[in-house]
Parts: C-alpha cells; sequence; structure tokens
C-alpha cells in the first residue's frame, strides 16, 4: 500500500476534533448509501417488470415468423414446410391464416383478429395451456377459443348454442353490386375461453384453419404466415439464410424482439429515463461528498503543512483527498448495493411487496448488468466529485 492510499485509509475511519466535521462526514456516507441502493432497487424492479411484461409475448408469439415481403399470402406447399422442419435447429413449424374480422353477438359487435391454426400449432405455441374456461379447439370443428376480454364484452358463453357468434370479413371483389351482401359470414360457437393480458384478450380468436380459409376465401397452399419455435441455441443467421433459400425473397424472417418492437422500445426507454433520473440524485448525494471533502481538507491543514514540509508534494496531497473521496464513494455505494441486494433477493424468495389491490408479488429481478451499471455510474461520478473537491488543496 502506497504513502499516499495510507493516509487517505487513515482520514477515512479516523475522527475529527470537531462534531460538525464528523456528522457532515457522517450524512455524506448516508447518502451515498440510500442513493446507491436506490438505484440498485429501481433498475432492479423495472428488470422485473420487463420480464414480467414480456412473459405474456414469450407464451404467445413464436420465436420467429416468416411473413409475406408483399401482400398478406405467402403461397407454399407440404415440401416447403417438411424442408423447413429439416434446419437444424428447429423443433415445429405451423402456419397460420390471421385477418382482422367483425365480430356481432346479440346487439354487441367488436372489431378483432380471427387466427386460424392447424392441431400442430401447439407445438409452436401452447395456446392450450391459456384456456380458463371450456377447452382449445376441436379438429374440423367450427368452434372458436375466444379471449376473455372479448368474451366479456360481448357477453359470450360456452357452448351457447341458442346464440351463435357471427363472424364477417369484407368481400374482395372490385364489382360494386348494391344488392348483394358485401361481406362473407359464418357463425360460430364459442368452445373454450383464454385469459394472458388485457390487450390480448380483447384481440384475438382462435379457429381451425378450414373454418379460417372458408371464411377468407383463402386457397390451399396459402397462408398468412408461418410460425416456427426452434431451440434455445438456434444460429438466427443460419436459419433466415436457409428459409430464404427455400421461400427465395419474397418472405420477411422476424424473431419475437421484432415481432414486439413497441412493446420493447417502451421498456428501454422507462428504464434510460429511470436510470437518468436516479443517477441524477446521485449526483446531488455526491454533493455532499464534495462539501464532506472540502470541510477535512479545511481540518487537516495543520498536517498538510508538515506533510508540505517533510517533502511531499501538492499533488500528492491533492492524491490523498481524491483517494479518500473515492473511499467513501466506494464504501457508501457497497454497502448501498448490498442493501438492495438483500432486499431484492427477500422479495423474490419471500415476497413483502405486492401490486395494489391483487395477491401478486412486485416483481424484481437481479441483473449482473445491473451492478456494473451501478458500479460504474458510482465509479465515474466519485471519481468526479472527489477530483473536483480535490482541487481545493492549494499548492
Amino acid at each position: 500500500m502506497s504513502v499516499v492510499l495510507r493516509i487517505a485509509w487513515r482520514y477515512f475511519f479516523s475522527k475529527s476534533s470537531q462534531t460538525v466535521i464528523n456528522r457532515i462526514n457522517s450524512i455524506a456516507l448516508v447518502v451515498i448509501v440510500v442513493a446507491t441502493a436506490s438505484l440498485m432497487i429501481v433498475l432492479s424492479a423495472f428488470s422485473g417488470l420487463k420480464a414480467f411484461g414480456l412473459s405474456f409475448s414469450n407464451v404467445f408469439d413464436p420465436d420467429y415468423r416468416i411473413l409475406p415481403a408483399q401482400g398478406k399470402a405467402i403461397f407454399t406447399d407440404s415440401l416447403s414446410l417438411n424442408l423447413l422442419k429439416e434446419i437444424e435447429g428447429v423443433e415445429a413449424v405451423s402456419p397460420i391464416l390471421e385477418e382482422k374480422v367483425f365480430l356481432s353477438f346479440d346487439d354487441k359487435s367488436q372489431v378483432a383478429y380471427l387466427k386460424g391454426v392447424l392441431p400442430d400449432y401447439l407445438s409452436v405455441v401452447p395456446a392450450d395451456s391459456l384456456v380458463v374456461v371450456g377447452e382449445w379447439l376441436i379438429p374440423d370443428s367450427s368452434g372458436i377459443v375466444t379471449g376473455y376480454g372479448i368474451a366479456s364484452a360481448m357477453g359470450l358463453g360456452v357452448y351457447d348454442y341458442s346464440s351463435f357468434l357471427n363472424i364477417s370479413i369484407p368481400k374482395k371483389t372490385s364489382q360494386k353490386n348494391f344488392r348483394q351482401n358485401p361481406f362473407y359470414a359464418q357463425k360460430a360457437v364459442t368452445v373454450g375461453l383464454y385469459q394472458i393480458s388485457e390487450d390480448i384478450d380483447k384481440k384475438y380468436v382462435f379457429s381451425n384453419m378450414s373454418f379460417a380459409r372458408s371464411l377468407f376465401q383463402y386457397p390451399l397452399d396459402t397462408y398468412s404466415a408461418i410460425e416456427i419455435k426452434t431451440k434455445q441455441n438456434v444460429s438466427s443467421k443460419n436459419l433466415i439464410q436457409k428459409a430464404y433459400k427455400i421461400f427465395g425473397e419474397n418472405i420477411v424472417i422476424k424473431d419475437r424482439i421484432q415481432l414486439n418492437t413497441a412493446l420493447y422500445k417502451m421498456l428501454n426507454t422507462e428504464n434510460i429515463a429511470v436510470y437518468l433520473i436516479f443517477t441524477l440524485v446521485l449526483i446531488i448525494a455526491l454533493f455532499n461528498v464534495v462539501g464532506a471533502l472540502v470541510m477535512m481538507i479545511l481540518d487537516k491543514k495543520p498536517q498538510m503543512k508538515i506533510l508540505t514540509a517533510m517533502g511531499t508534494p501538492s499533488s500528492s496531497l491533492r492524491k490523498i483527498f481524491f483517494l479518500l473521496g473515492m473511499l467513501i464513494s466506494f464504501f457508501g455505494g457497497g454497502l448501498g448495493i448490498i442493501i438492495a441486494s438483500v432486499a431484492i433477493i427477500i422479495q423474490q424468495n419471500y415476497p413483502f411487496l405486492y401490486v395494489p389491490g391483487t395477491s401478486l408479488p412486485y416483481p424484481v429481478r437481479w441483473e449482473f448488468e445491473n451492478f456494473l451499471l451501478v458500479f460504474f455510474t458510482l465509479a465515474i461520478l466519485g471519481a468526479i466529485a472527489s477530483g473536483w473537491a480535490s482541487r481545493g488543496v492549494k499548492k
């Protein structure tokens, strides 16, 4: 340990003869602890909220989705689908038909998306696990599975044959015949209700592929998209390259993040905003360190005169107080991170905070990235504050 660091270490643990200076130092340390702990806890809370929010899309959305580059339809056959299944890392493949439809039941109506699926769709997205009332689709039936939000808004019941749900879509024709019904329509009975999140529950209706194809008037081997489930360590680049070889350049391949771009951007923006706000709190806290260092420089003037007389250069004196400021920052910050980490781990394993009005524990998540972010933020801001205060040492 160098002499400069040893002196700074000694100053850190020594007490001043003046009570006011001791209190200022204690307050500076406590403020650093609180500010650092707050930053760590808030970042962990947002990490938990992000994971919680994305868990819905992780259940509902596929790992990859192949969409048409132009138009609404992909023309494919069983051979192309089998070639897609043979790509390394691909576990399951299922084509879908999806269009916006108009739902009407009794005197109530609503716009939603109808998604026609095959039985193997469940190997890509386990949608049957989301059904809370009734059951999943029966193959080759006209039954549908609706979201809980749609059912509540329209008053739908499960297996209610007294009144059918009417599903309609505008006819795709250029001929204007006012006597002809401008809509294709099908009647269906609800066989199940799924529940995942408020937005999704009000948006999607599931049906068998044959029902959707008949309603949408799509020819065979024509689909809206192809959904893919992959292994965890699949090579995205390899998958995309081989998919283009199979289907040509007339497709677009999107992963789960690209399918939820708006959600990811919103969560990342909120995370950055909160980080900047609490970094500002940490900056304000470090002003206390500056004040404490200035008071200690004034208090240690007699000792500095002795060191100067012994030949200690002014740069070494500034280093002493710079290191002293860094010790205060790191000691207070380290203690704050430890307190925050303990609180986060307790909340994860033994919840004591719950979302208001529910029995759902408030989601938090300890991440090493957050630890590094807090540590380097503290190190940079602490170095700036300590360097600024140590300039008060006169030459």
